[in-house]
C-alpha cells in the first residue's frame, strides 16, 4: 500500500539516544533543554529574528490573532486546509474569502482590495502547498490600508522569497510540524514576527501568560510542546539536507514522468521564490477525470489525497462568498505520494497507472 504521505522517521539508535537524556534529567515538558535546542537550531537555520516552537500549527494561528488583537473580517483564501478558516472562525473574527489565482493557487493580490471594507483588519494568505504568495503585493495592499499580514506557512519549511525564508515575512509567519511535513516533530508548529513586541506577546501568550511562577500578564494558553517532540525534529533536523534533496529528486522525477500528459502542476515564481518540493498536486481537465484515476490508483493500492477540496468558502459556518477559481480547481486537484522512504520504481507505477487511467498512455 502507498499512501500519500508518511513520516520520515530517523535511525532509531539517534532517538533514543535523546531518550536516554530526557530520562536522566526527568524533565519532559515546560521549556526543557531539547525545546530550547530545537528553537535555536532553527531559528538559526531559518535566519530569524525571533522563533517560537509551539504545540501545532493551528494554535499558531490562533496566537497570532491574538497577539495582533484582531477583531473583525480578516481577508484569507478559500483554497487551504481547513485549519486557516477555522482558527479565524475560533476567534470570533469573520473570514472574508478572496479568490485564487488560477496557476499559483495563492491568493490573488488582484482580488484583495475589492474585498476591504470598514470592518477589515488582516489578510491571512497561505503559501499553498510550500509555494510562496506575491509576498511584495499583499503587503503594498496591507500597508495603504494599515492592515495586519499574517501568513499560514504550514507547508513551508525551507521555502524561500528573495533568498529568505518566507517564515520572515508578514506580521507573523507559523508553520506546522506535523509527522507529515517535510521537517516534523510528531505533532508541533511555530510562529514567528519579525517584531520584538509581538514576538514578547506570543511567548506570553505560549505559556498561559507566565512573567513568574505566580504572575501573569494577560490571558494565555498552554501552547507549549515536550521535550520528546523536541527529540525527534532534532533527529529529524540532523538530516534535513538528506530529506529536502530526495524530496525535490521525486518531485523531478513525477513531473518527467507525467510531463506529457494535458495535466499540470503549481506555477512557481522562479525569479524571487524557491520551492521546496513539499507537495506534489496535479490538476486535472476535469472532477470526472480525477475520480476516475483515483478509483484505478485506489485498485493497485496507491491512495492519494484531494487535497485541497472542498472550497473553504463552503464550509456551513462561515458566510458564502463566491470564489470560482477556488470551487473549479478544488474539484480537480489530486496530490500523488510524496514521502522520503517512495521509491523510483514505485513513482513510475504510480504514473504508469494514472497515464493508463487517463488514456493517454502511448
Amino acid at each position: 500500500m502507498i499512501n500519500v504521505t508518511k513520516p520520515y522517521l530517523p535511525p532509531f539508535s539517534e532517538y533514543q539516544e535523546f531518550l536516554e537524556g530526557i530520562w536522566q534529567r526527568n524533565w519532559l515538558t515546560n521549556n526543557g533543554p531539547l525545546v530550547n535546542e530545537l528553537e535555536l537550531q532553527l531559528k538559526e537555520y531559518l535566519d530569524l529574528p525571533h522563533f517560537l516552537y509551539v504545540s501545532n500549527g493551528t494554535i499558531a494561528l490562533q496566537m497570532a490573532i491574538k497577539a495582533l488583537d484582531l477583531q473583525g473580517e480578516i481577508i484569507t483564501t478559500p483554497f487551504s486546509y481547513v485549519a486557516t478558516t477555522s482558527c479565524i472562525a475560533w476567534e470570533n473574527c469573520t473570514p472574508v474569502f478572496v479568490d485564487i489565482d488560477p496557476q499559483t493557487l495563492n491568493i490573488n493580490p488582484a482580488l484583495i482590495e475589492a474585498a476591504i471594507t470598514a470592518k477589515t483588519v488582516a489578510i491571512m494568505a497561505t503559501h499553498v502547498y510550500g509555494n510562496p504568495c506575491e509576498i511584495d503585493a499583499i503587503q503594498a495592499i496591507a500597508d495603504k490600508h494599515q492592515l495586519k499580514v499574517i501568513y499560514d506557512a504550514a507547508h513551508c519549511f525551507g521555502s524561500l522569497y528573495k533568498g529568505k525564508s518566507v517564515l520572515s515575512y508578514g506580521d507573523v509567519s507559523t508553520c506546522s510540524f506535523h509527522a507529515t511535513k517535510l521537517f516534523h516533530t510528531i505533532e508541533g508548529g511555530s510562529v514567528s514576527s519579525p517584531d520584538a513586541e509581538i514576538t514578547r506577546k506570543l511567548a506570553l501568550l505560549r505559556n498561559f501568560g507566565h512573567t513568574s511562577p505566580v504572575d501573569f500578564d494577560g490571558v494565555g494558553i498552554n501552547a507549549k510542546n515536550s521535550e520528546y517532540h523536541a527529540a525527534m525534529g532534532l533527529a529529524v533536523f540532523n538530516r534535513i539536507a538528506e530529506i529536502r534533496k530526495n524530496r525535490q529528486e521525486q518531485w523531478l522525477l513525477y513531473y518527467e514522468l507525467l510531463k506529457g500528459m494535458p495535466l499540470h502542476t503549481i506555477q512557481i515564481d522562479r525569479q524571487n521564490a524557491e520551492f521546496n518540493y513539499a507537495y506534489f498536486p496535479m490538476i486535472f481537465e476535469t472532477e470526472a477525470q480525477l475520480l476516475k484515476t483515483m478509483e484505478v490508483l485506489n485498485t493497485h493500492y496507491v491512495y492519494p489525497r484531494r487535497y485541497f477540496y472542498p472550497s473553504l468558502n463552503k464550509l456551513n459556518y462561515v458566510p458564502y462568498r463566491p470564489c470560482p477559481v477556488s470551487e473549479d480547481v478544488s474539484t480537480r486537484v489530486l496530490c500523488l505520494p510524496l514521502f522520503h522512504q517512495l521509491s523510483k520504481a514505485e513513482q513510475e507505477l504510480i504514473a504508469r497507472v494514472i497515464l493508463r487511467a487517463s488514456r493517454y498512455d502511448k
